[in-house]
């Protein structure tokens, strides 16, 4: 058994200070690719490419001014930290979940995986930045007939707008991955509904549509961001397969072949991100190798709509 930490800051000039490390969310550091994280008891946790904040954040942020009703179902819930983790196997089975974090999740309508009956999978991007291979791996999708999520920064859509509406036409979810990529945990209830609706005002605007899907940034959450993001309309989706994909791997693309196909499950909640050139080249055989073995593809809308 292995456990593969999935955490690290990515964006343009910020790879040269983070490239290599895997951040834990107790605060240590590790130049590893394959580290442990104590956060759940269990590790995996989300990359992301960071769009630097504007302000500071706070340590102990305040509750939400926004209006009595998000006082009132906010302000008794915990705010503790957690970084969404994962134990991968190669053994084909859905990963373990604490009892505790299925039942949490479950109560705010978040997902992280399918049905453990049926042999599907959902493919999903994390777009922080445009690394010249998102039109690429729109091309492959389009080729292979399969429709994935892709969660997008406000600096994504404001400098990528074309290739957002290109999403959006070709059939694809467009996902809330807010505005700065803050950790949700270290924000008041007013600015998470900031960091959300300033991305949703954009996209909307640019596509005349709405968005129903957020990726937590770094993929860290607490009960309070999973009530407050739950309460603006939003699903909260995790993942239960992911790669160490926003660095060149050792291995290239048979590497991120190799990962994905050795852990894919019934139900598999796949995140790449969009920024791997590995990735990229690994993508058209992996859509068509997972056929092959069974396995079809469905939508984030599919999974909200079956549960």
């Amino acid at each position: 058994m292995r456990f593969i930490i999935v955490a690290g800051l990515v964006a343009g000039a910020l790879l040269g200070l983070y490239a290599g490390r895997s951040y834990l969310s107790n605060g240590d550091v590790s130049g590893s690719r394959h580290a442990y994280s104590p956060t759940n008891g269990l590790t995996e946790q989300a990359p992301a490419e960071p769009i630097p904040t504007t302000s500071p954040t706070p340590k102990e942020p305040p509750r939400s001014d926004g209006g009595e009703q998000g006082n009132k179902t906010t302000v008794t819930l915990s705010n503790t930290r957690h970084g969404w983790g994962i134990k991968r196997n190669d053994n084909h089975q859905q990963p373990e979940m604490p009892k505790g974090i299925r039942d949490t999740l479950a109560r705010y309508d978040a997902f992280w995986i399918g049905s453990p009956g049926e042999k599907v999978l959902y493919l999903t991007f994390d777009e922080g930045y445009e690394n010249g291979y998102t039109p690429k791996i729109l091309d492959i999708l389009k080729a292979n007939n399969v429709k994935a999520a892709f969660f997008v920064t406000g600096h994504y859509v404001k400098s990528q707008p074309d290739l957002v509406k290109r999403m959006v036409a070709e059939g694809h979810i467009v996902g809330n991955h807010t505005m700065n990529h803050p950790s949700l945990p270290d924000v008041s209830d007013e600015q998470i509904k900031k960091e959300l609706q300033s991305v949703e005002t954009l996209f909307t605007k640019l596509t005349g549509q709405k968005m129903r899907y957020l990726r937590p940034p770094k993929g860290e959450y607490s009960e309070r961001t999973l009530a407050v993001t739950r309460q603006l309309g939003y699903y909260n989706i995790f993942w239960s397969l992911a790669l160490v994909d926003w660095v060149p791997m050792p291995g290239g693309a048979q590497e991120a072949y190799q990962s994905v196909m050795d852990n894919l499950h019934n139900g598999a909640l796949i995140l790449l991100h969009a920024v791997s050139k590995d990735d990229t080249e690994a993508l058209d055989r992996i859509l068509k190798d997972a056929r092959a073995r069974g396995y079809t593809f469905k939508t984030l809308d599919d999974l909200v709509a079956g549960k």
